[in-house]
């Protein structure tokens, strides 16, 4: 079990039912909402703070634009009464947001970072707040990611995405560790 969990922010990132549109392509890790569902019921049972990331796209043709079905929270992961969201507009949680001022205010300097895109916000998140000196674990089973063709034209498989996320990750900006590993 891994005692830096307990109490800690869990912070979720666009779980948003844009994600969910085909146009995204193959994703990884099935299992990623069923990590999140026990994430989410370990943190309310023990009433530890949850917090949630909302992607509010100004892009016309995103499926993350307010006002679009996609905008909405997927089933189950979204906010309960009390639970904080902060709307961005960039990758990063903490751009454009008051984040990082509501985290230090309140006092709390680790978090538990789930959601996706592993290699997209997710990574943009946990980059910025390992910059700032947070205390960061990144539950990788709670993450998903997609298919990419790279820079050199090269097809990479959404488990390879992810991996290699989690690698740029791991030891630098944050712990990866799995829902398991949380003692659950």
């Amino acid at each position: 079990m891994i005692a830096e969990a307990e109490g800690a922010v869990l912070l979720l990132i666009d779980l948003q039912r844009a994600i969910d549109h085909p146009d995204w392509g193959v994703r990884n890790n099935p299992d990623a909402e069923a990590n999140v569902a026990t994430l989410l019921v370990h943190w309310r049972g023990k009433g530890w703070p949850v917090w949630h990331v909302r992607h509010d796209s100004s892009e016309a043709g995103s499926h993350y634009r307010p006002g679009q079905p996609g905008h909405d929270f997927r089933e189950g992961q979204g906010p309960m009464p009390g639970e904080p969201v902060f709307a961005k507009q960039v990758n990063s949680a903490f751009i454009g947001t008051d984040l990082e001022m509501r985290l230090r205010e309140a006092g709390h300097h680790r978090l538990v970072i789930a959601g996706v895109i592993t290699n997209n916000s997710v990574e943009a998140s946990v980059r910025h707040a390992g910059n700032l000196g947070f205390d960061v674990l990144l539950v990788a089973d709670a993450c998903f990611t997609f298919a990419r063709v790279d820079w050199s034209g090269i097809p990479r498989s959404a488990d390879d995405v992810h991996a290699m996320s989690l690698a740029n990750l791991d030891g630098e900006y944050c712990r990866v560790i799995r829902t398991g590993d949380i003692g659950i």
